[in-house]
């Protein structure tokens, strides 16, 4: 039967609170795609009205959004959006208004604005570069287990989260930007309060980053030297028009950040899921060329994102045939995308033998013209730190026994106490 066009165009569907079950991410994300293709939601920021926005949530509809030029990351492009984006950095994450900081990062940039950025910093991030820095994660991989063997070598547990999941990504990140190893700290600090906000902390703080990227800037205009920054600072001297002092500041803020803080999620939360899991770790320790394929289902199952950043309406439009009016903020919901039966046999299981076919299968790098820029560092640095682990320590397990698997999805873990050392017998 033919759909009759003569009837009132639909409106979105509402998530209420019942909807979303906060103690299941999966679950409550899943609820929420299985509702609609397109789902109204509450953007709140502390202290401004509430924002009306809609979460895309089924695979092919967040794919096709991607890479629709109708979505502009940059309100200030949309003259019918208020930049949510911008409200939550200044009223939940507490940015001082006064320090433009992170207002409009290569993420925020459209068309040639963001490809003239994302240009200036892709060679740092070729897979021949990356391949080419495998060794040097190796050798820091290496030198960090031995401290966690020795640590808990007599049945003391240890957490990865601190020694491991973290430590890894902030050296490898810092040293391709060129962040010396005594500032590294000061870095996981100011990115633990962009991911859990203490608006009273952040003014401080922030104006403390920008004064110490400057310091750096400076450092490398003196002595160049072969990492990202000195290449920055080389493309603002040679020609102020490629990158501005300001989106200098930015940049690095940016890539340093968001280089290790998700990366140490996923090393966190996919450990977590393989020692609850015996099966898809016995899996792997038997066949160790299948580390590539279950880093990517690892990603899909336990990334740290479950919606990308807002996207705005540049014109009326739809999306599955909801209305999509002008300037209406549009999330792409990474997190039940990725589990959407559509196009994942058997979403809510992790199977490190699933291929991924062509492509990732999965959306948890993103996709389109705002792909993640470190993806192949990323996948490398999870595959390099997580068979080196479970090949070093055949006794791995956690501290506190699972009574089942894990849950999957993007929660934070705060600390992933395990012993190192081997079982007793019997």
């Amino acid at each position: 039967m033919a759909e009759d066009t003569t009837t009132a165009a639909p409106t979105a569907t509402t998530a209420g609170p019942d909807t979303v079950d906060p103690s299941d991410p999966v679950a409550g994300f899943s609820a929420l795609r299985e509702v609609a293709a397109a789902v109204e939601i509450p953007l709140e920021v502390p202290g401004r009205p509430t924002q009306q926005g809609l979460m895309v949530t089924r695979h092919a509809e967040v794919r096709a959004m991607l890479t629709d030029d109708r979505f502009r990351h940059d309100a200030a492009a949309v003259p019918e959006a208020e930049n949510f984006l911008r409200n939550a950095q200044t009223g939940l994450i507490g940015l001082p208004e006064d320090l433009d900081l992170l207002r409009r990062p290569m993420l925020g940039r459209d068309g040639e604005d963001h490809a003239r950025l994302r240009r200036l910093v892709s060679r740092a991030f070729t897979v021949r570069r990356v391949n080419g820095l495998r060794p040097r994660v190796g050798a820091i991989v290496d030198g960090l287990l031995d401290d966690v063997a020795a640590a808990g070598a007599d049945g003391t547990p240890v957490d990865l989260v601190e020694a491991l999941a973290y430590p890894v990504p902030i050296a490898v990140i810092c040293e391709l930007v060129g962040v010396p190893e005594g500032d590294r700290d000061r870095w996981r600090e100011f990115a633990r309060l962009l991911i859990q906000p203490d608006p009273a902390r952040m003014p401080d703080a922030a104006r403390g980053m920008v004064a110490h990227v400057r310091d750096l800037i400076e450092a490398r205009r003196r002595e160049p030297a072969g990492d990202l920054l000195s290449g920055l600072v080389a493309a603002h001297d040679e020609d102020g028009d490629r990158l501005s002092e300001q989106e200098l500041v930015d940049m690095t803020v940016n890539l340093t950040v968001a280089g290790f803080e998700t990366t140490a999620h996923v090393l966190a939360k996919g450990t977590l899921a393989l020692l609850s899991r015996p099966g898809e770790l016995a899996a792997l320790r038997a066949d160790p060329q299948l580390w590539p394929t279950a880093v990517h289902e690892l990603v899909r199952t336990c990334g740290p994102i479950p919606a990308g950043a807002p996207r705005y309406a540049a014109e009326d439009t739809e999306i599955a045939g909801t209305p999509v009016p002008a300037g209406t903020a549009v999330l792409p919901g990474l997190l039940p995308a990725n589990f959407d039966p559509r196009v994942v046999d058997r979403p809510d299981e992790l199977d490190v033998r699933r291929d991924p076919g062509r492509g990732e299968g999965h959306l948890g790098f993103g996709h389109g013209a705002h792909y993640c820029l470190g993806a192949a560092l990323a996948r490398q640095e999870v595959e390099v730190v997580l068979s080196a682990l479970v090949t070093r320590f055949p006794g791995l397990r956690l501290a506190e026994p699972a009574d089942g698997p894990s849950r999957l999805g993007f929660e934070r873990l705060p600390a992933l106490p395990v012993h190192v050392d081997r079982p007793p017998e019997g």
